[in-house]
């Protein structure tokens, strides 16, 4: 399972349309979206009821925007246009981290005096349901009044576990009944379209005691994206944490993963220009031990990247993977050595000889840049092929005058990462 956020545009989108299809249950959320780059709130107003007000938010996954002053409330379509107008693009810090606002939603304005609090969220156990009558901004400064209920897998959310919610609450009968209609349709649409949570803080009644998610967070299980494309919807995406912004060569590998049946990631961690070990593991479990390890041992401010490929990727692929990489670690040379960490755990499957020959044929197109960098190459690998492969990467070491140790499974994994760092300290 990967949880991965999404938009509040897209989750309140989800949840409106597959609400209505599961159960019934017609909620109000006329959402709009404006994004750096697209169409205005006003070249959207056709789509509009110009005499509404409204709320405008920014869009970009972090949450306390209402603390952060970053909520326009009661807005006209004038008021709002101009207010995402003047903070389009801009960059702002919350909560330590700065980025720059690029996606709004905007909604209808709903007055109102009441605010609760209501989730699903995947456990080991089940699925942790949790309702409070004191929802809001400070909904944790007021956890002890939140009431929970455990969904064990293949349970159903009855009526009976539903009041075990409601316990203690000061709710008219009216209300009780249009909360219980929303948190079965809530946990309808969680279960049926893959989410791990459902987060609606606050959501209020409205006067026809339906009711009103007035913010609504919402994560998805993306591995289970091959059966929910049409659920999700083809252009639902899944943005970057606040505040990080993906590189050419992180798109670029980001694209190659999902047109390939293999796992291809790459991630920034540091600044390349500075960074000095950079990895590129076969599996992911092997890579997490490695950048675990250059951690553990006080090297993290110097680990460039995390990387990862697994599940038998081609021999193209891993070419293309392989020279993306080493387009951006051989970007800039500062004089001081550099480490490459390469290779993994024993593979089952993966024939080791066909994925280094894809690294190879990269290594050969960057052999003058991983010179002039001072790179040094470590390899550790086992599994089908092997000692094929570990003789044709010590032999390409050789001909490209390349500085490569190379290491079979006898050799424990972590243990090149010490002679990595004694390469990189050694100048």
């Amino acid at each position: 399972m990967a949880r991965k956020k999404i938009r509040e545009f897209d989750a309140k989108r989800l949840l409106r349309e597959h609400a209505a299809r599961l159960s019934n249950l017609a909620l109000p959320l006329a959402v709009h979206q404006v994004r750096l780059g697209g169409p205005t709130l006003l070249e959207q107003s056709k789509d509009v009821d110009r005499s509404s007000r409204f709320v405008v938010k920014p869009d970009m996954l972090f949450g306390k925007r209402g603390k952060q002053n970053l909520i326009k409330l009661n807005a006209s379509l004038q008021e709002a246009h101009d207010w995402i107008e003047e903070r389009m693009g801009q960059s702002v810090c919350v909560n330590d981290v700065t980025g720059r606002m690029t996606s709004f939603v905007v909604e209808p304005f709903v007055p109102h005096e009441r605010e609760f609090y209501f989730s699903i969220r995947s456990v080991r156990e089940g699925e942790m349901v949790s309702f409070s009558t004191a929802g809001g901004m400070d909904i944790e400064e007021h956890w002890d009044l939140v009431k929970q209920i455990l969904i064990v897998p293949g349970q159903r959310l009855e009526d009976a576990a539903i009041s075990d919610l409601f316990v203690s609450a000061n709710l008219s009968d009216q209300e009780l009944h249009a909360i219980a209609a929303f948190i079965r349709a809530c946990f309808l649409v969680y279960v049926d379209l893959d989410m791990t949570l459902l987060e609606c803080n606050p959501f209020t009644i409205l006067n026809n005691f339906t009711a009103f998610p007035l913010d609504l967070r919402v994560e998805l299980d993306s591995y289970a994206s091959f059966r929910n494309v049409r659920k999700w919807g083809e252009n639902l995406e899944f943005p970057e944490p606040w505040g990080r912004e993906k590189s050419e060569e992180e798109s670029c590998i980001q694209e190659l993963d999902e047109k390939s049946g293999a796992s291809l990631k790459f991630t920034i961690l540091n600044d390349p220009h500075t960074s000095r070990i950079w990895t590129m593991v076969a599996g992911g479990g092997a890579s997490v031990i490695f950048a675990d390890t250059v951690i553990n041992m006080g090297y993290g401010k110097l680990l460039a990247n995390y990387a990862e490929y697994s599940g038998a990727p081609k021999e193209q692929e891993t070419y293309l993977y392989a020279r993306t990489v080493l387009k951006i670690a051989t970007r800039s040379s500062d004089g001081h050595n550099r480490a490459l960490l390469l290779g993994g755990g024993v593979a089952n499957f993966t024939d080791v000889l066909s994925s280094f020959k894809g690294i190879i044929a990269a290594f050969n197109e960057f052999h003058g840049k991983l010179q002039a960098c001072r790179f040094k190459i470590f390899v550790r690998r086992g599994g089908p092929n092997e000692k094929a492969g570990l003789r044709l990467m010590k032999q390409i070491g050789d001909e490209l005058q390349i500085p490569i140790e190379v290491y079979g499974p006898d050799t424990n994994m972590t243990s090149i990462v010490s002679r990595a760092i004694d390469w990189i300290e050694s100048h």
